[in-house]
C-alpha cells in the first residue's frame, strides 16, 4: 500500500539514486573514456552503460533480499556491501592500469613517421603516416579486447555496491511491506540508471567535440589512466 512512509522513502530513494551516482565518478567516467577510446557509437555506449547500471543495482537488490530472507542485520549487510565496493575499486584499478599499459604500447607502435615519394619528372614529396591510427577502428579484429571490454565493465559494476540501497530495502521489509520494497528499489534503480545515462551521454558528446590532434593516438592510454585514477579515488578518497 502506498502510504506516507513509502512516499517519503520513494523521494529519498530518488534523491539518493541521483546524488550517489553524481558523486561517484566510477559510475560514468569509465564509460565516457572507453566510448572515446573504442570509438563506440552513442547507441552502443547507451546499452553498455544501461546494462552495467542494471547489474550494479540488481546485485545489491539480490543481496538485500537474501539478507531480509535470512533475517540478517542491516549493519552486517552494509559491511558486506563495503567489502564488495573495495573489490570493485581494485578491479577498476587493475583494469585501468592494464589498459593504460596496453594503450602506451599501442601509441608507441602507432608513432607517425614520414614517407618520401619520388614521382616521374623528379617531383619529390613526403607525407606523415601511421599504421594503426583511426583507420584501424574499422578493421580491428572482432575477437579479443574490443569485444570483451563491455563485459569487463559489466562484471566490475556487478561487484560495485549501492550502499544506500540496503537501508532502503530493509525499512519497508521490516514493516512487512513487500510492495513498498518493490516501489522503493524500482525508483532507486531507475533514477540511478537514468542519471548514469544522462551524464555519460553528455560527457561523450562533449569529449567528441574536443580535438585531440597529436594526442589522439594516446586516447587508449588516457582512458586506462582515467579508470585507474577513478578506482584509486574510491579506495583512498572514499568517493
Amino acid at each position: 500500500m502506498f502510504n506516507s512512509e513509502i512516499a517519503l522513502l520513494s523521494w529519498t530513494a530518488a534523491t539518493l539514486g541521483f546524488v550517489h551516482t553524481i558523486l561517484g565518478p566510477d559510475h560514468y567516467l569509465p564509460f565516457i573514456v572507453m566510448s572515446k577510446a573504442r570509438n563506440w557509437s552513442m547507441v552502443k555506449t547507451s546499452w553498455i552503460t544501461a546494462i552495467s547500471g542494471v547489474g550494479h543495482v540488481m546485485s545489491s537488490i539480490v543481496l538485500g533480499a537474501i539478507g531480509i530472507f535470512i533475517g540478517s542485520e542491516v549493519m552486517k549487510l552494509e559491511a558486506l556491501e563495503e567489502y564488495r565496493g573495495t573489490i570493485a575499486a581494485w578491479l577498476l584499478i587493475g583494469f585501468g592500469f592494464a589498459y593504460f599499459v596496453w594503450g602506451v604500447f599501442r601509441a608507441i607502435k602507432n608513432k607517425p613517421h614520414t614517407h618520401i615519394h619520388v614521382h616521374e619528372g623528379g617531383v619529390v614529396h613526403e607525407h606523415e603516416h601511421s599504421h594503426t591510427g583511426d583507420h584501424a577502428h574499422v578493421h580491428e579484429s572482432k575477437k579479443g579486447l574490443k569485444d570483451i571490454t563491455p563485459w569487463i565493465l559489466f562484471t566490475i559494476f556487478v561487484f560495485g555496491p549501492c550502499e544506500s540501497l540496503i537501508p532502503l530495502l530493509m525499512y519497508p521489509a521490516a514493516k512487512s511491506s513487500i510492495s513498498g520494497m518493490v516501489i522503493v528499489t524500482t525508483i532507486f534503480g531507475i533514477t540511478t540508471i537514468l542519471t548514469m545515462l544522462g551524464i555519460v551521454l553528455l560527457g561523450v558528446w562533449g569529449i567528441n567535440m574536443a580535438r585531440f590532434n597529436k594526442l589522439e593516438r594516446y586516447t587508449h592510454a588516457i582512458a586506462g589512466a582515467t579508470i585507474c585514477l577513478a578506482g584509486l579515488a574510491i579506495v583512498f578518497l572514499g568517493l
